[in-house]
């Protein structure tokens, strides 16, 4: 229902009251704990990894990506851990995934992220089944 301009009923929102609040520095902050944060890590990491660095499938699947996180007041530092394809352009594909997850986890949290440590865990081959076994 459409009230006409200048009637009562409109603009029905209640007024926004900016006296009596605190500044905003003073009204308090959101913390994200660090296991939150590792979680949203290891998440896009695990979308990265598909995204950047396809391991084999006839290899199974690879070990889910682990974060932890250290965050301090507004930045975080990440460190992660996973598998990754072999033969791979590994300094590119690393320094593209970690590009990513600081992204994603800036975009998700608000949080500067300083630093993404990435440990390859193990190197994944595909397996050639066309050879055979060598004797």
């Amino acid at each position: 229902m459409r009230t006409p301009p200048g009637s009562p009923g409109e603009g029905s929102a209640l007024p926004a009251r900016t006296t009596g609040l605190p500044p905003p520095a003073e009204r308090g902050a959101t913390v994200i704990p660090d296991r939150v944060v590792a979680r949203i890590a290891a998440q896009a990491a695990r979308t990265a990894q598909s995204r950047r660095a396809a391991v084999p499938p006839d290899r199974g699947s690879p070990e889910a990506p682990s974060a932890s996180a250290a965050a301090r007041i507004g930045s975080v530092r990440l460190h992660l851990a996973m598998d990754l394809p072999y033969p791979t352009d590994i300094p590119r594909v690393c320094e593209r995934i970690q590009q990513d997850v600081a992204q994603k986890v800036a975009q998700l949290t608000g949080l500067r992220v300083e630093e993404v440590v990435l440990t390859v865990r193990r190197l994944v081959t595909a397996a050639d089944t066309s050879r055979g076994r060598v004797r």
